[in-house]
């Protein structure tokens, strides 16, 4: 239904509806600033670039034939255009925090959870600061599936669309991803 709605929204823009092209970016803006943020680390960077992506895709809309789904289509120019100024400054992208439903995929269900003891909230920031050193250590194809997977909850074929890639290489680096970041914990344990 919502790709059926999106659409709809795509062809009316297309056809010159300008009011249509609006209600996509109400719809993705905050999304789309998310996904920059975890690139940039800067909330008035991350706006700018989202508003630079929203008008690279209205300026481009004319060309998107619906091969991806258009969520798919705009979080590639996101992604391609902070990237662009990230690199046109000379910065590295840095990946967002991570998020505790994140951290407890995992280290298990209960174990982040326990009563909130000095021990635990120190271990709850340990773990937090080694994978997200594991993230900054990935290579960045495979830290992009990773957070499109686990922060965006993009499925396997969406985050292929988004990277322009086979699924099978989806899968690949997002195994080796996980593979990374449960090396990295695992020598927390000792």
């Amino acid at each position: 239904m919502v790709e059926v709605i999106d659409e709809e929204l795509v062809r009316r823009v297309q056809k010159g509806d300008k009011k249509a092209f609006d209600l996509l970016v109400l719809k993705y803006q905050g999304r789309i600033i998310q996904l920059i943020n975890r690139y940039v680390r800067d909330a008035h960077e991350a706006q700018d670039i989202a508003q630079e992506t929203f008008i690279k895709a209205y300026r481009a809309m004319a060309s998107f034939r619906g091969d991806s789904a258009f969520y798919t289509w705009i979080y590639r120019i996101a992604i391609n255009t902070a990237k662009n100024h990230l690199a046109s400054r000379s910065r590295r992208p840095t990946d967002d925090d991570i998020e505790m439903d994140v951290a407890e995929q995992f280290e298990g269900e209960n174990s982040l959870r326990d009563q909130e003891t000095p021990e635990g909230i120190l271990l709850s920031e340990e773990l937090g600061r080694t994978i997200q050193v594991a993230l900054d250590e990935l290579p960045g194809e495979l830290r992009t599936a990773i957070t499109l997977r686990e922060m965006d909850g993009l499925s396997y074929d969406e985050i292929a669309d988004v990277m322009d890639c086979p699924v099978g290489t989806v899968r690949s680096r997002i195994f080796r991803a996980r593979e990374a970041i449960d090396k990295k914990i695992k020598s927390l344990n000792g």
